[in-house]
């Protein structure tokens, strides 16, 4: 966002601190990164769901529980590693449960505790899945880019991801609320 014109009253008598403004040269990059993002997933949820019936996050959450061992996770866990909320996560399993791809189950040592178990129903639809959505990514993300750049782009967001995720007690993260 540019500076506005002028800036508001606010009726104090300290000194607004003024806001640090994007730059234009920053203000193109953000409005770029943003187009980019929000095409991308616009085109792999497409892809998902003409082939699979299911939107980007679910299938995020099919290949987490295939990489798990034993191929389940405890749904707190999940939706810290899917970086979604509770409530997003809850509703998502849901769906993924009536088409019969993943099962919760009680955790023994912890009666509020479920785990999210991908079933061998839905380890196939990933299984056959799977090729047409990594073509997806390959075509729209690592062939356009040289291995330069797409080590750049990997450092990149990591150093995003981990600002993102501070590690204090009383983070506001989408997994804790």
């Amino acid at each position: 966002m540019k500076a506005p014109a002028s800036a508001p009253a606010t009726g104090s008598t300290a000194e607004p601190q003024e806001p640090r403004w994007l730059t234009d040269e920053e203000q193109r990059v953000w409005r770029s990164f943003m187009e980019g993002v929000t095409l991308l997933d616009d085109h792999l949820d497409r892809q998902l769901q003409r082939d699979a019936g299911m939107p980007h996050v679910y299938y995020g959450l099919l290949v987490k529980l295939a990489e798990a061992p034993r191929r389940r996770l405890r749904m707190t866990e999940l939706a810290m590693l899917a970086k979604i909320t509770r409530s997003r996560l809850s509703h998502a399993v849901a769906r993924l449960e009536k088409n019969g791809w993943v099962r919760r189950e009680d955790c023994p040592d912890d009666k509020r505790g479920q785990f999210a178990v991908l079933t061998d129903e839905g380890y196939e639809v990933l299984r056959r899945t799977a090729p047409g959505h990594v073509e997806a990514v390959r075509q729209a993300v690592f062939d356009r880019l040289t291995p330069e750049q797409q080590k750049s782009l990997g450092e990149i967001m990591r150093i995003i991801a981990e600002g993102l995720q501070p590690a204090g007690a009383g983070a506001d993260l989408p997994w804790l609320r």
